[in-house]
């Protein structure tokens, strides 16, 4: 299928600034294309209340930052969604999907946290991973101080963060806890061996590309075989029954849609409730711009619908 006619004229824009292959640029160079992603959010979307703190793991602070939306009751705990950004492990923090964390937290009239993990490659995995279900932990034991409830957690990440949302799901399963009610996961990367056939028809991208993909792996783990540990690749986890139940957008145009496709499947298969939502016409990472694109807008708020209706 054909671009969306609104993403293309955002690529068109893009490309009017020619630029190396970004698998070709510095650690640097790839933290500032990232940051330059934010300036396609569009307006702010007010909420009633934005904190930033942090909490300590082992021997290192992680900061995060509270939306408390206008939509959330008062006078008694709101649930709460622990919200991770994409930014291929790599780059991302706090600020570079603002836009994400305010929109999710209006729609869903939950209290979002958003985490800034530790970043690859001067902390490689296991580090996000770590830092992922400590935040998961934190929240839990900390839900009443802003006014949230401890017994209603849901997770949502998107891309590098819909991995870290997916593996954190799995973790609280494994170690016995915090409970986690839902999970919503934007485009995640799920199979660091995954060869199927979206890996060649979107290899060249839009936006992402099969070496930029490596790039990013390549960034992450230490070593190659570290992808077939689960905490790396959620879909190879010998048991995924009893998980929450899970929404789950793919992108047409992208090389991890069928990884996506894959790991929906696989949750449906082992009984849990899946929502998967395809989305034509868009490449990875189109819910960044959701100041030009009606479709982005849509889906976003489509994703904070449905962690309210889990919590409905």
């Amino acid at each position: 299928m054909a671009l969306d006619p609104q993403i293309q004229t955002v690529l068109d824009d893009l490309a009017a600034t020619p630029a190396p292959a970004a698998n070709t640029l510095t650690v640097a160079e790839n933290r500032a294309v990232g940051l330059a992603f934010a300036s396609f959010a569009g307006g702010v979307v007010p909420v009633r209340e934005i904190r930033d703190t942090a909490f300590r793991n082992g021997d290192h602070d992680v900061p995060i930052r509270i939306y408390t939306p206008g939509t959330a009751p008062t006078g008694s705990p709101a649930p709460v969604t622990v919200f991770f950004h994409g930014g291929g492990w790599v780059f991302g923090d706090l600020d570079s999907q603002d836009h994400f964390a305010r929109v999710v937290a209006t729609r869903s009239g939950t209290v979002v946290v958003s985490v800034g993990y530790r970043l690859a490659p001067e902390h490689r995995f296991p580090g996000a991973v770590e830092d992922a279900y400590a935040a998961l932990r934190w929240v839990e034991r900390n839900a009443g101080a802003f006014g949230a409830d401890p017994k209603r957690i849901a997770l949502f990440g998107e891309s590098a963060g819909g991995n870290l949302a997916a593996v954190t799901t799995q973790e609280a399963k494994r170690r016995g806890g915090p409970t986690v009610a839902f999970q919503a996961l934007a485009y995640p990367a799920t199979d660091r061996f995954d060869d199927s056939a979206s890996m060649y028809e979107n290899a060249a991208g839009p936006l992402l590309t099969r070496p930029w993909l490596e790039w990013f792996w390549g960034a992450y783990l230490n070593t190659p075989d570290e992808g077939a540990d689960p905490r790396v690749s959620p879909l190879r986890a010998e048991d995924l029954a009893g998980l929450p139940a899970t929404f789950i957008v793919t992108a047409e145009l992208d090389p991890l849609r069928d990884q996506g496709i894959r790991y929906a499947d696989a949750l449906r298969e082992a009984g849990v409730p899946v929502t998967h939502r395809p989305v034509e016409g868009v490449p990875h990472a189109f819910l960044s711009f959701t100041r030009d694109v009606q479709v982005s807008r849509d889906v976003l708020n489509e994703i904070g619908d449905a962690i309210g209706a889990a919590f409905a």
